[in-house]
């Protein structure tokens, strides 16, 4: 009888655990953030949209959302009447909504100021009483060597055909004076093992376009095609770059003698680039599987 009455014992304390295993993996909630600077030009909603659909294919059953890192954006799009989250928010919002296991993938390009910012924030998310249990971070665009790689890649396969010895592309980078601007040059190198028609400059960081002139006029140059090297055709892209401002690099290039031809196509814009990003987040998403 004693003995019956413990295998009773072990088997309801056997099903009590499956019981609580099967409820935890119900309560269980996966969910992907994406992160972004953020534009308030209306033309740069094509690069997020294509960034959205690409990811949704990926993770079909797994809920998406979006938040901007850019105060000064969310303040502009607010009076148009649209709301965005800034990173703390949305997951804040997560955490309400019952998720669980939240990654959180960055847009950007660099690991700049950016994203150390982002990175705390998701940091201080992970574990939250009564909150997420767990959240990763995904690399930005620019991590690894191997992301330069094929980042190169991708580039080339874009402009290759537009190349001569009278042509050159000139990516418009932003900058930063964080310490990761070493990225801009730095991907230089990796673009010209491609072509040495490829140059990379930036707004605020090094080099900048006083430092690619003397380049381009050494090597015979003629045309100069200019193309964002950001995520998104926006304000800079715009204006510093393909404006008509005495001081905007397309004005300052034909002053100089050169022929421009303007390409305004973010780099979210083009598949294979979007596939970087998608590529860290897969990684990030089996960290978290892992800590089921």
């Amino acid at each position: 009888m004693k003995r019956i009455l413990l295998l009773s014992i072990f088997f309801l304390l056997i099903l009590n655990v499956q019981m609580t295993y099967a409820h935890k993996k119900v309560e269980d909630k996966k969910g992907i953030l994406l992160v972004t600077f953020g534009s308030s030009y209306p033309e740069t909603r094509v690069a997020f949209e294509n960034i959205d659909k690409i990811v949704k294919a990926e993770f079909p059953n797994v809920e998406i959302r979006w938040a901007y890192t850019s105060k000064i954006v969310r303040k502009i799009l607010k009076k148009r009447g649209e709301n965005i989250d800034s990173p703390a928010e949305a997951l804040a919002k997560m955490g309400e909504d019952g998720f669980t296991h939240v990654a959180v993938q960055s847009l950007h390009i660099i690991p700049g100021e950016e994203y150390d910012n982002l990175k705390h924030t998701v940091e201080v998310f992970n574990g939250m009483p009564k909150g997420i249990k767990a959240t990763e971070i995904g690399a930005p665009l620019l991590f690894l060597d191997h992301d330069q790689m094929q980042l190169a890649d991708a580039l080339h396969q874009k402009f290759e055909s537009k190349l001569n010895s009278n042509t050159a592309v000139l990516f418009m980078g932003h900058g930063s004076h964080h310490q990761s601007n070493i990225y801009y040059p730095g991907f230089e190198y990796y673009l010209k093992q491609k072509s040495y028609q490829y140059f990379v400059g930036t707004v605020e960081g090094f080099p900048l376009l006083d430092a690619i002139l003397p380049q381009l006029k050494s090597k015979g140059i003629k045309k100069v095609i200019l193309t964002p090297f950001m995520s998104v055709a926006g304000d800079h892209a715009r204006n510093d770059m393909a404006g008509s401002e005495e001081d905007s690099w397309k004005t300052i290039l034909e002053k100089e003698g050169f022929t421009t031809e303007i390409e305004m196509i973010g780099l979210a814009e083009y598949d294979d680039v979007v596939d970087i990003w998608v590529k860290h987040l897969k990684e990030v998403c089996k960290d978290l599987h892992a800590r089921d």
